[in-house]
C-alpha cells in the first residue's frame, strides 16, 4: 500500500534529521569547549595573550571570539567578565554587546535553520496557541525574558524553534540585553581598573561605589520586573 501523504513523510524525515543534527552539534559545541585546547584559552590571562596577538584588530578577534562562544555553551558571565577586564568599563561594554548580539543571531538561526520544522511537528493544538502568541507579541516577549536574566544561551536557540519574527527577537535582545551588560561590565571593569593602578584607596570612589551599587542592583531587576507585569496583567 503506497504512503497517501509522500511528501508529508518526506518532510518529518528531512525535519527529524536536522533535529538530530541539531542535537549533535548542540552536545559536540559543549564538548569542544571542555574538553579540547580551547578551553585554555577561556582565562583572562589566555584570552588576554589572544587579544595582544590580534593587535589593532584585537576588538574585532574579542566579539568573534565572543559570537563563537555563545555558540559553543560558553558561560556568559565569564566571556562578558574578560571582555570588561581586558578592554576596560566602556569600550568592554560595547565589545560585549556586539559579541552577544553575534553571538545570540548566530545561535537563533541555528536553532530556526536546524529544529523549527520539527518543533512545529511536535506542537498540537495546545501548544500552537502558545507559539501563535510569541508570534504576536515577539518582541515584548523577548525583552521580558532578557529582562529578567533568563538562560542566555538556551534561549538563543530556543526562540529560533518557536513562530517568533527575527527582527522582534533582534530588537528585543538588543535591547534587554543593555542594561545587563553595562553594569557588569561597568563592575568588572572598573575593579580591574583599580587593581591594576593599585591604588587601594580608589576603592572608596564615587565611581567604584557606583559600580557596585548597580551590580547589586542588578540583581533585583528580575523581580521589579516580574512585579510590574504582575501589575499589568492584574490592572
Amino acid at each position: 500500500m503506497t504512503n497517501p501523504h509522500p511528501k508529508n513523510a518526506k518532510g518529518r524525515k528531512k525535519a527529524i534529521l536536522k533535529a538530530i543534527i541539531l542535537v549533535i552539534f548542540i552536545l559536540s559545541a559543549i564538548g569542544v569547549a571542555q574538553f579540547t585546547p580551547i578551553k585554555e584559552y577561556l582565562s583572562a590571562e589566555g584570552l588576554g595573550r589572544l587579544m595582544e596577538g590580534a593587535g589593532v584588530w584585537a576588538p574585532v578577534a574579542y566579539m568573534v571570539v565572543y559570537g563563537v562562544g555563545v555558540c559553543l555553551f560558553l558561560p556568559g558571565t565569564l566571556l562578558t567578565g574578560l571582555g570588561a577586564a581586558i578592554f576596560g568599563p566602556y569600550y568592554g561594554f560595547v565589545y560585549v554587546w556586539i559579541g552577544a548580539m553575534l553571538g545570540a543571531v548566530a545561535a537563533f538561526f541555528i536553532g530556526r535553520t536546524l529544529g523549527r520544522e520539527f518543533a512545529a511537528s511536535l506542537v498540537g493544538d495546545r501548544l500552537k496557541k502558545y507559539d501563535d502568541a510569541i508570534e504576536r507579541n515577539g518582541f515584548a516577549t523577548v525583552l521580558y525574558l532578557r529582562l529578567v536574566y533568563f538562560p542566555f544561551t538556551p534561549m538563543n536557540f530556543g526562540m529560533g524553534l518557536t513562530k517568533v519574527k527575527f527582527r522582534d527577537y533582534l530588537l528585543g535582545t538588543g535591547l534587554g540585553i543593555i542594561v545587563g551588560t553595562f553594569i557588569f561590565t561597568f563592575f568588572i571593569g572598573t575593579l580591574k581598573e583599580v587593581w591594576v593602578s593599585g591604588n587601594w584607596g580608589d576603592l572608596i570612589s564615587f565611581k567604584v561605589i557606583f559600580s557596585v551599587a548597580l551590580f547589586i542592583f542588578s540583581f533585583f531587576i528580575p523581580k521589579i520586573i516580574k512585579k510590574f507585569k504582575k501589575e499589568d496583567v492584574a490592572s
